[in-house]
């Protein structure tokens, strides 16, 4: 399968451009400035990564084999990945490939014990994961695969960087299991959070802190405090996840809709602040579009500190060139999210049987009949 094999071009770390066919990309959810000025990269590695990542879900149990066959390439979670963290080695991404395809799988473990309404095996589960983050190696057999899966792939990621790395990933991961918890409560409740609530909710839900986390092992350098602490850094990164999040609540709402979601940004101005379908539509675009603008604004402010990060000494240049790495890769964040939203098969929803149901999931391997 040829990478972006909708998109209108790509580029890879050597700067080989190939043209292929545009993906339709909906009015409402056209961002021209994306396309124009974010240029899409890929790292170079992303067909082994597919390759090897595909064979990790089957190792570790975490799909189906035949779901794996049908779906796992179009999911196009790899590709969102090798999008992302250009400049990162080989190891380092495989690891974070891996990590993510956990992710998607178990946000989905999550939908489905919702929608059953399965709150023991949920929380059951939660405590187990925190667990397997704690002590990775001593989770690397057990018998749910999502347990297992995660104490692999980060023990994997714990390999890179300094303990205190390893630390600040464990105390964020800690953070997004427990607000899944809170969203789990909310969705059986049908309780729709504030805008203001539901903001602050899915920074933890989208695990804005995590990614961001992982741009470090992806520029070979774990940053001190007062760089990732400095206003203009912290603002470019957070400005890149919540246009991911926000973008994706734009693609996700009418999959969300049918499912009778509660989380959703669109959801939540349409019930608490008295919008229609199409207000609401127009005001998550307006807010995606002001993400956009004000990171390119902040980005060069942050071009400025690693700039005077540089001041002659080896670690100067060393943090300098981390600090540009990582600023890049925020700015492959734009692009790469938003073809994903296009290509992967994880939001076609008017292509599924049951606009509830994705047909990636099994529900009989999780123990449903």
């Amino acid at each position: 399968m040829p990478a972006f094999p909708h998109s209108t071009t790509y580029s890879t770390a050597h700067s080989t451009t190939a043209t292929v066919t545009a993906a339709a990309v909906p009015p409402s959810l056209s961002l021209p400035i994306i396309e124009a000025a974010f240029p899409r990269q890929l790292h170079p590695y992303w067909p082994k990564l597919q390759e090897k990542t595909r064979s990790w879900l089957l190792e570790k149990r975490l799909m189906p084999a035949d779901k794996v066959a049908e779906y796992a390439d179009g999911l196009c979670y790899t590709d969102l990945m090798a999008g992302y963290y250009l400049g990162a080695s080989e190891e380092v991404l495989q690891a974070i490939a891996d990590y993510s395809a956990w992710f998607f799988v178990w946000d989905d473990r999550h939908d489905r014990d919702v929608v059953h309404g399965r709150a023991g095996a949920w929380r059951q589960l939660r405590f187990r994961l925190h667990a397997a983050l704690d002590a990775p190696t001593a989770h690397l057999h057990h018998p749910d695969p999502l347990v297992a899966g995660l104490a692999d792939s980060v023990g994997r990621l714990f390999s890179f960087l300094p303990g205190t790395w390893n630390a600040r990933f464990t105390r964020h991961f800690h953070a997004v299991i427990e607000a899944y918890d809170r969203e789990f409560r909310n969705r059986v409740q049908g309780r729709i959070p504030t805008v203001e609530e539901y903001l602050a909710l899915r920074r933890l839900t989208f695990a804005h802190w995590i990614w961001t986390d992982l741009l470090e092992p992806s520029a070979g350098c774990e940053l001190p405090e007062v760089v990732r602490k400095h206003p203009s850094y912290r603002r470019a990164a957070l400005l890149s996840q919540e246009f991911a999040a926000w973008y994706n609540d734009l693609c996700s709402l009418p999959k969300e809709i049918a499912g009778d979601e509660v989380h959703n940004l669109g959801i939540s101005l349409i019930t608490h602040e008295g919008l229609t379908l199409e207000e609401a539509v127009d005001e998550v675009r307006r807010r995606v579009e002001e993400c956009i603008s004000e990171f390119l604004a902040v980005e060069k402010d942050v071009l400025l500190l690693a700039e005077r990060l540089d001041d002659g000494t080896v670690q100067g240049k060393q943090v300098s060139a981390a600090v540009q790495a990582c600023l890049a890769n925020m700015r492959n964040w734009f692009s790469s999210v938003y073809w994903f939203h296009h290509e992967s098969g994880r939001y076609m929803v008017d292509s599924w049987d049951d606009r509830s149901t994705p047909p990636y999931v099994n529900n009989e391997a999780a123990g449903e009949k």
